[in-house]
């Protein structure tokens, strides 16, 4: 099932990083989310989130810049970040779009991000199939089920009311990095990764 935008071409997912530069990254405790969410994609970054969780309980950076992709593997990211114990801090850029967006907002508010350019999009998820009648009136249910699931985590990600999520996800909604601090998706827009620490402490 597609959780993503529709408007922009799906680019490949990016090509696995070489070991030492994944030895460094882990060291410093980051994760990069970069192209199309797929099932090898999720596997890859809650393998690192359990690895970072289970050296220490200090927080943990991810960098998104995803166009959205598949549903089912943006929720299983999602459920990985909010199910360890150190805190995640996301820092969007580029395009933060559908499922990429559901990711982005596992983190805590007070730890969500976006450099100057970032764009966010949000909606509704689509996607079709062909069968019998019936096999697609329970696909349509599913699909009805899943909107009304990720309406409830925006709604309380952001802290609007889950009818204006509604009305605003009917079609594509696109919001700069500062219109994402006006929302609630963000929390603050940042230009170095000096003011992290900054904010961090003071959340």
């Amino acid at each position: 099932m597609r959780y993503s935008n529709t408007e922009s071409p799906q680019p490949p997912a990016a090509a696995p990083l070489n070991p030492s530069l994944m030895e460094h990254l882990i060291n410093a405790r980051k994760i990069f989310i970069t192209g199309t969410v797929d099932e090898k994609m999720a596997k890859e970054v809650v393998q690192h989130l359990h690895i970072l969780a289970a050296i220490n309980s200090l927080p943990i950076t991810i960098f998104i810049n995803s166009p959205g992709g598949h549903a089912e593997s943006g929720d299983m990211i999602f459920d990985a970040i909010r199910f360890i114990a150190p805190d995640v801090i996301m820092i969007g850029s580029g395009c933060v779009a559908s499922a990429g967006a559901l990711i982005y907002v596992a983190a805590k508010k007070a730890h969500r991000y976006a450099l100057p350019n970032t764009r966010f999009l949000l909606h509704q998820p689509s996607g079709g199939m062909q069968g019998p009648a019936s096999n697609m009136q329970i696909y349509s249910n599913e699909i009805v089920r899943m909107k009304n699931r990720l309406n409830l985590i925006f709604a309380d990600a952001t802290g609007q009311p889950i009818e204006k999520i509604e009305q605003d996800t009917q079609r594509d909604f696109w919001l700069s990095a500062e219109q994402g601090v006006e929302y609630g998706l963000v929390h603050n827009v940042i230009v170095s990764e000096h003011e992290i620490a900054a904010h961090y402490l003071a959340a």
